[in-house]
């Protein structure tokens, strides 16, 4: 036995490979929030500008409550991206394991049901690779997951946890899938979404309840943009000048009101309605030889066909029909369809295939050798 092989500390299994973030990325869920608490910080500073120079009141509650916010905010930016650099990913002829010091995640590599990969638009060659086991679905309901955040070249990583070599032109995100296949990988099936306009009409409950959300955002911007006038005018015809810096800061905190509630409801309208349509026309399907392969724009899925038991499909609009891949979990012999029993779209890619015009066609290529 070679003496010279790194093994690691916590299973002593022999060192494929190992890595840490070249970039990290703070995600949109916490970049959302720190500008949301950014901005109340600011509206509570201006209001206590407010309070203390023309009602001459102790604005100590207002301030306290501005460095609360602020500090969420520098927490929320700073934080993620503190704790996710330091992270260390190992891949042993095993397990794939994450560790920061004494914390560590690991999962069995023949556990692993499928991958994600995302790539970050501002970083060529570098993205997360999320790796996804099929859990049960019902009661026994879980999400296990791990994500190597900020690899170089993670379709790269992803080959050396399959076992198989990485493809000469791997960790280039801007290549289609079909440009990075596997050596000796052959493309038996490929199509995309047919695209329609009934894409951008919302449907489901979710998407509805979030209308409703962004429609009371809209109507909150709507009535305290017109009160927020009529406040600043009374103000002014009161004799306030509008070049004072009570006036300046009343303006300034009401403006702020303003921007966050319109930017609310605009994000929550772009996430319900805008951007799943815009995901759908971008998406892209092939069945290889080996494996399933979903592309949309710079987030990928990865699927090897030995996972998939069986194959549902569901009607969508226009005629045309949604296929869901049926996954096997080992050791957990119960299924778990992708994406078929209400899986949240912002948890990344599923392994479907939406709206197919020859299903029958999907099904003869899934179950050939």
């Amino acid at each position: 036995m070679n003496g010279n092989v790194k093994r690691d500390s916590l299973f002593g299994e022999a060192v494929l490979w190992s890595g840490r973030p070249k970039a990290v990325i703070v995600p949109t869920l916490y970049r959302g929030a720190a500008f949301v608490c950014g901005v109340t910080s600011a509206i509570a500073t201006t209001s206590a500008v407010v309070v203390a120079t023309a009602l001459s009141a102790r604005p100590g509650g207002l301030l306290a409550f501005a460095a609360w916010m602020a500090t969420l905010t520098v927490f929320l930016s700073a934080g993620p991206k503190w704790w996710l650099s330091a992270l260390e990913f190992v891949v042993t002829d095993k397990h794939i394991i994450v560790r920061r010091g004494k914390f560590r995640r690991f999962i069995d590599r023949k556990a692993v049901s499928f991958a994600r990969i995302r790539w970050h638009k501002k970083q060529p060659g570098i993205g997360d690779l999320e790796l996804v086991r099929a859990v049960p679905t019902g009661a026994l309901r879980r999400r296990l997951t791990i994500v190597m955040h900020g690899l170089v070249a993670p379709d790269r990583v992803w080959a050396i946890i399959r076992g198989v070599t990485p493809a000469a032109p791997a960790g280039d995100g801007q290549r289609l899938l079909a440009q990075r296949l596997d050596e000796g990988e052959r493309v038996l099936w490929s199509a995309h979404p047919e695209p329609t306009w009934r894409a951008w009409v919302p449907s489901g409950g979710r998407t509805f309840g979030s209308i409703v959300i962004a429609l009371a955002l809209a109507v909150a911007t709507a009535f305290t943009a017109h009160h927020a006038v009529h406040a600043l005018r009374t103000v002014a015809s009161a004799g306030m000048a509008p070049n004072t810096p009570t006036f300046v800061a009343l303006a300034a905190s009401l403006s702020l009101a303003i921007v966050l509630l319109a930017g609310g409801s605009a994000a929550i309208l772009y996430e319900a309605i805008v951007r799943p349509a815009r995901q759908l026309s971008a998406s892209r399907y092939m069945i290889t030889d080996r494996r399933v392969l979903i592309q949309q724009g710079d987030e990928e899925l990865h699927l090897d066909r030995g996972h998939i038991v069986d194959v549902i499909d569901a009607p969508s609009r226009g005629g045309l029909r949604d296929v869901f891949l049926v996954l096997d979990g080992p050791h957990a012999r119960a299924l778990a369809a992708g994406g078929a029993f209400g899986e949240a779209p912002q948890q990344g890619l599923q392994p479907v295939l939406r709206r197919i015009e020859d299903v029958d066609a999907v099904r003869r290529v899934l179950k050939a050798a």
